[in-house]
């Protein structure tokens, strides 16, 4: 019997906190969005001073790249590239800071980022994907 490896509420804090060191490290205040296998928020953590705009913007770019299971880079770059088109995808948010969480191959969710420059939020993304992927998942 296959069981589909799960995103669990301390996974989603510790990738939270993989996350939130790198942003301390370069002194970066950002909100940070964990969603679960199902796109549904799961966790958010807005550390002091950010923008309250970018409560809305982290949630965006983690739904984001789990609606299309692809880091949010990669719809900037297309844009950047001159595909305009993707600007009208529903529910995109094309702009870098939103990578998947995967685990043996399977989405088990996706964070966002957002507070800083859009590179430095794929940098702190990064960071807290990177631990999910070492997760010793059923």
């Amino acid at each position: 019997m296959y069981i589909k490896p799960a995103l669990s509420l301390v996974d989603a804090k510790a990738i939270a906190a993989a996350a939130r060191a790198k942003a301390e490290e370069n002194n970066w205040n950002v909100v940070i969005a964990i969603v679960d296998e199902g796109g549904h928020l799961m966790l958010l953590e807005r550390m002091d001073y950010t923008q309250l705009g970018s409560i809305e913007v982290a949630q965006a770019k983690a739904r984001t790249a789990f609606l299309f299971r692809r880091p949010t880079r990669k719809l900037e770059d297309s844009i950047l590239g001159g595909r305009t088109v993707i600007l009208n995808l529903p529910d995109a948010t094309p702009i870098e800071g939103g990578v998947p969480l995967m685990n043996k191959g399977e989405m088990i969710g996706a964070i966002g980022v957002s507070g800083v420059q859009s590179h430095q939020d794929g940098l702190i993304a990064d960071a807290g994907a990177a631990l999910a992927a070492n997760f010793n998942k059923v």
